[in-house]
């Protein structure tokens, strides 16, 4: 996408130089030139890459890859709708389940390199241990999640800054061409929503406010980095856990898939805002 508007802006450049010299263009030369800034913008395709955890794998959406394993990439993740739906020249999905940053380090990075045009990440939660901090709350009461969740905004602000520079930074080495766009996480509760029964309205809010902690600190250093970012917030209000409309996953079966994204939330949710931003 990007390597077709050099082409546009040339095309753009000649004719309006004809129209100085001679006054008018023929209009079968206005459609050539039409013609083929439409041909360079139709050939062009994205090699795209998805990275990430457990949000940008698809955990909770169903339809995984069996190939995939336990990383659970699900075909109705948003870097696979976005695949689909756009047919880029190359698409290499190493988002996993449980991922933190040096996982993505250490573990996904292998297919990006300078023809990489478009990168994907969705990542944090895992280093914070919001896994962990919903575990807590659900099963230890008001006051435990409490100083489960206060642990969680110090790593936040304080340790994780510095991981997802190192994850940004490596990505940024291996693939130095590539526009990067960093997606956040939604918040989790709906506030004195229909839900009468688990945890604490009170550990609700503290889950939410620990959530856009971590959406700030993300889209601070992604910022940073010169790179995009998708605040999924506004696409999930009105379908948090208690809402009428959930796109989150409460406590349920698997296990694992408990506290993510449907697959409504993936496709409504996630996926157009990372399609408004790719």
């Amino acid at each position: 996408m990007r390597t077709a508007r050099p082409l546009r802006l040339l095309l753009g450049f000649l004719v309006a130089t004809t129209v100085a010299l001679l006054g008018s263009v023929p209009a079968q030369a206005a459609e050539s030139a039409a013609g083929a800034s439409a041909y360079a913008e139709s050939t062009y395709a994205e090699n795209y890459v998805a990275l990430g955890d457990s949000y940008a794998s698809g955990v909770g959406a169903g339809s995984y890859d069996s190939a995939s394993g336990d990383c659970k990439r699900s075909n109705n993740a948003y870097p696979v709708l976005w695949k689909n739906a756009h047919a880029p020249a190359s698409f290499s999905f190493t988002a996993c389940s449980g991922a933190r940053t040096g996982d993505v380090i250490n573990n996904q990075l292998g297919p990006l390199n300078s023809g990489t045009s478009l990168v994907s990440i969705s990542i944090g939660g895992n280093d914070a241990g919001f896994a962990d901090a919903m575990t807590t709350c659900v099963l230890q009461g008001e006051s435990a999640c409490i100083n489960r969740i206060n642990q969680a905004r110090t790593y936040i602000e304080g340790t994780l800054p510095g991981r997802l520079d190192a994850a940004y930074n490596a990505i940024t080495a291996r693939a130095p061409n590539a526009q990067v766009v960093v997606l956040g996480y939604p918040r989790m509760y709906k506030l004195n929503g229909g839900c009468i029964f688990g945890i604490s309205e009170r550990s609700r809010a503290a889950i939410n406010g620990a959530s856009d902690l971590l959406s700030d600190v993300t889209a601070k250093r992604a910022a940073d980095h010169g790179f995009a970012y998708g605040d999924v917030r506004p696409t999930f209000s009105g379908h948090e856990i208690c809402s009428d409309s959930e796109w989150l996953h409460s406590v349920t079966f698997p296990i694992g898939d408990s506290y993510h994204p449907t697959a409504a939330g993936q496709s409504g949710g996630y996926y157009p805002v990372f399609n408004a931003l790719a």
